[in-house]
């Protein structure tokens, strides 16, 4: 198999966890040493420690549970052992007793491990533009 394939299944699994709200599946995609970038903070979390912590915190205090997440449009770009995985998500979640629904684009660099598999280390979320229709 490919890089660019390992790449693409590395990123599937990822976005399937995050779809299924498995949350140890999900945080076991990215290194320890993950930072994440999201619009809807006021602030990067540097580590997946950080990011797991506010996860738990939106689940007990707001009832967050992810119940839906369809990626789209992906695009990777080999960089040695570092590569960029880019697409649209669009993704349905329940905070609070209600349900949310938001078009985004994202991306997320891997890095290739020793053991050869590929571990997300960052992942940029933004807003997408608007006026732009749906994926």
């Amino acid at each position: 198999m490919s890089d660019q394939e390992n790449v693409l299944n590395a990123a599937a699994a990822l976005v399937a966890a995050f779809a299924r709200n498995d949350r140890e599946a999900y945080f076991a995609a990215f290194s320890r040493d993950a930072s994440f970038v999201f619009y809807t903070l006021p602030q990067p979390l540097l580590s997946r420690d950080a990011y797991q912590v506010l996860w738990d915190q939106w689940r007990a205090e707001d009832g967050f549970e992810v119940l839906a997440c369809t990626s789209s449009n992906a695009f990777v770009s080999l960089q040695g052992d570092v590569a960029l995985f880019i697409h649209d998500v669009a993704t349905e979640l329940r905070m609070q007793g209600e349900q949310h629904f938001s078009q985004e684009r994202e991306t997320i660099v891997f890095r290739r491990q020793q053991q050869g598999h590929w571990l997300a280390c960052h992942e940029h979320l933004s807003a997408m533009p608007e006026g732009l229709p749906p994926p």
